[in-house]
C-alpha cells in the first residue's frame, strides 16, 4: 500500500507565529525536523504491557525498520497500555524499550515521543533524556512535504467522560502524587479506572468524529501542513481535505503495520 503527496506548496521554514498557530493554544511542544535524505517510520497504538513479554514484535518491528534504513523514529502515542514515567512504576517491557531507544540513538537512529491518552508525565521524567524528544505533536518535512504527527485522542469533543478523566490524571497535582502513592495501590486504580471508561471510550472510538478530525485538519492546512497523521482510532482511514491529506495509523497492537515516509514524501504501509 503506497501514497504519494505531492508538493503543494513550496517548503517554508516555521517561524515562532507559526508554531503557536500549529499548538492551537494547548501548549504541546515543537521541534522542527527537516529530513534531507532520509527515511522515517511511525508507529501507532503498540498498547505494550497487557500481557507478560507480549513487546516482543514492538521490538522486532524497531529493529526491522532500522534494517530497512530509517534514520528516524515517531511513535504516535499508546505505545504501551499504560507508561507512568516514574521509575517505581517501570516495567521489564518498558526497561527493555527504553534500552532498544537508547541502542537506536546510538546507533544514528532517534526516537520522537508523542504523548498518547496512555503516556503520562514522560515530559521532564528520567526517561525523556533517552529520546529524541518527547512532545504533543511533532512537526517534520519530507521531500519538501509537510506532516504534522499528534496522537488524536482530545479530537472527540463528544468524549466527556475521557476529557474529565485527563483533566484529573495528567495535571501537576497528580504528577506529585505518583511519588508517595504506592505502585500496587496506584496500578489498581489505573486498570481500575480505564475499565469503567472502556465502553464509553470505545463506543466513541467505533464511530469516526468525522467532522471533527476534518475541521481540526483544515485548521492546520491553513498554517502550512500538507498531511495530518493521526493514531488513537485503531482504524486506518484517509481522506482529502483542503488541499491536504488525513491519515490515520492501523494500531499495531491489531494489524502488526507501521507508516515509512520515504525521502520524497511518499508513504506506505509496512507489515512485519
Amino acid at each position: 500500500m503506497s501514497r504519494v503527496f505531492k508538493v503543494l506548496r513550496p517548503p517554508r521554514d516555521l517561524g515562532t507565529n507559526e508554531l503557536k498557530a500549529f499548538r492551537g493554544g494547548r501548549g504541546a511542544s515543537f521541534r522542527t525536523a527537516v529530513s534531507l535524505g532520509t527515511m522515517r517510520a511511525v508507529f501507532a497504538d503498540c498498547h505494550v504491557g497487557r500481557r507478560p513479554g507480549d513487546e516482543g514484535p514492538f521490538l522486532e518491528a524497531l529493529e526491522a525498520a532500522r534494517r530497512r534504513g530509517v534514520s528516524r523514529i515517531t511513535l504516535l502515542g499508546d505505545i504501551f497500555h499504560f507508561f507512568i514515567a516514574h521509575p517505581k512504576f517501570e516495567t521489564p517491557a518498558i526497561a527493555r524499550f527504553l534500552e532498544t531507544v537508547r541502542r537506536l540513538a546510538a546507533g544514528g537512529v532517534p526516537v520522537t515521543y508523542v504523548e498518547g491518552n496512555r503516556d503520562f508525565f514522560l515530559r521532564g521524567s528520567y526517561v525523556e533524556k533517552d529520546f529524541g524528544q518527547v512532545c504533543e505533536e511533532e512537526v517534520f518535512e519530507a521531500g519538501g512535504v509537510r506532516f504534522l504527527a499528534t496522537h488524536g485522542d482530545l479530537l472527540n469533543e463528544k468524549d466527556i467522560p475521557y476529557r474529565f478523566w485527563r483533566f484529573l490524571s495528567k495535571n501537576p497535582l497528580s504528577r506529585a502524587a505518583i511519588g508517595v502513592v504506592p505502585k500496587d495501590a496506584g496500578n489498581r486504580l489505573v486498570w481500575k479506572v480505564e475499565a469503567r471508561l472502556y465502553r464509553s471510550n470505545f463506543k466513541h472510538k467505533s464511530r469516526l468524529p468525522v467532522e471533527m478530525i476534518r475541521d481540526f485538519a483544515a485548521r492546520r492546512f491553513r498554517s502550512g501542513i500538507d498531511v495530518l497523521l493521526l493514531g488513537h482510532f485503531h482504524k486506518s482511514w484517509s481522506e482529502r481535505v483542503d488541499g491536504g491529506r488525513v491519515e490515520i495509523l492501523p494500531a499495531f497492537v491489531e494489524e502488526r503495520r507501521w507508516m515509512e515516509i520515504a525521502d520524497d514524501g511518499s508513504t506506505s504501509l509496512v507489515s512485519l
